[in-house]
């Protein structure tokens, strides 16, 4: 049976899902499952787009195809790659905070994070008065893949570009027609990407996340995985439903500047219906120039609440990108865990949002997200 080894590692990934250690109830079940269902449709994507002689860029995650803590406000794209082959990628450049390419030396695996052989953002490409850029990569020793990321701040106003990747010596050339050999070896593919990435991302988040001191962030640090302008800040939280986390950094003047919540499968909360994310564009700023961010699950009546959604434990990660300088501890995060009751006292600029105006902010998001999912 031509999907067997498919249908088998599906089993094996429903194993995973079922005795993940944070597994405590039927809702971690339920979102487990759920995980599996866009990890399925993630890796059968990723196998079928593994086409080095005519490649094309895929979303490698999205709302329905999670993975690895996704950051809401990007655009994830990547290409499969030859390390003995020239590639051209051709673009016009959208109105978003940060535009970023990397190629790798190969995948995440539940024990190695991959090499980063280059990594630039659109500073270093020559765009001209309409947006339209060209750049060629390659040949490039162990080159296997190409990640492009499109980043918004400001999810309302920003628009994306077009993408585009073709090998030089191929252009306007055809792939074979499919063969029952080939199909075979894409659904043994599937399933290696199913299980490993499943794998990965729990292993991940237990080697960079779960070690460090419950309710608290780390100064800003680069990004492990070699983004060469991005910086982080990384924790993880485990609240009871009378409390909040209230997380105070400086506004930056980087284009990007932001923060999310995930869950214990590291990946996203829902960042359409729910705030469970914000960047520097959408926060309200104080002020002294501080950003107070609350996170809480009952409503703390601010615009800066980032919903729990029922989640008591789960990862916290800031991010800045395109930066022109280094960050230190005084560009970072400073957390204080406090009554929900107390915070009109804790918070220096308390200033209530009515619920008109928070419906209103959920109603943009899920606006701006779906007229950027098809952008």
């Amino acid at each position: 049976m031509l999907t067997k080894p498919f249908a088998d590692a599906i089993r094996t990934a429903e194993q995973i899902i079922t005795s993940a250690p944070h597994v405590s109830g039927e809702q971690d079940l339920a979102e487990g499952y759920d995980y599996l269902a866009g990890s399925i449709r993630g890796a059968l994507q990723m196998a079928w787009a593994y086409e080095k002689d005519n490649p094309y860029f895929v979303r490698s995650t999205g709302p329905w195809t999670k993975m690895g803590l996704d950051n809401p406000d990007t655009l994830y794209f990547h290409a499969w790659l030859r390390d003995d082959a020239e590639y051209v990628v051709t673009g016009v450049r959208g109105t978003t905070a940060d535009l970023s390419f990397q190629t790798l030396d190969g995948d995440y695996s539940p024990v190695d994070v991959p090499g980063s052989l280059a990594a630039f953002d659109d500073r270093e490409l020559e765009i001209g008065a309409d947006g339209a850029y060209q750049l060629r990569l390659g040949p490039a020793p162990k080159a296997a893949m190409l990640v492009v990321r499109e980043v918004f701040s400001d999810w309302d106003a920003e628009r994306p570009g077009m993408l585009r990747i073709e090998r030089a010596d191929r252009i306007g050339s055809a792939p074979p027609p499919v063969t029952l050999e080939r199909n075979t070896r894409r659904y043994g593919v599937a399933g290696k990407i199913l299980v490993s990435r499943l794998r990965t991302f729990l292993a991940f988040a237990e080697r960079f996340y779960l070690g460090l001191p419950v309710n608290t962030l780390t100064p800003p640090r680069v990004t492990p995985g070699g983004l060469s302008t991005q910086y982080s800040s990384v924790g993880h939280y485990d609240l009871g439903d009378d409390q909040a986390m209230v997380v105070t950094v400086p506004a930056s003047d980087a284009p990007y500047q932001g923060i999310q919540l995930g869950s214990m499968w590291y990946i996203s909360l829902d960042y359409i219906n729910h705030q469970t994310s914000l960047t520097r564009d959408q926060a309200h700023v104080d002020p002294d120039g501080l950003i107070r961010f609350v996170i809480s699950e009952r409503d703390p009546g601010v615009a800066n609440w980032l919903e729990r959604t029922g989640h008591r434990r789960g990862y916290v990660q800031l991010r800045w990108q395109r930066l022109s300088r280094a960050l230190t501890a005084e560009d970072g995060p400073r957390v204080d865990i406090v009554a929900v009751d107390d915070l009109p006292k804790q918070l220096p600029y308390y200033e209530p949002i009515s619920a008109e105006a928070w419906r209103a902010r959920i109603a943009a998001r899920q606006a701006s997200t779906a007229a950027r999912m098809l952008g």
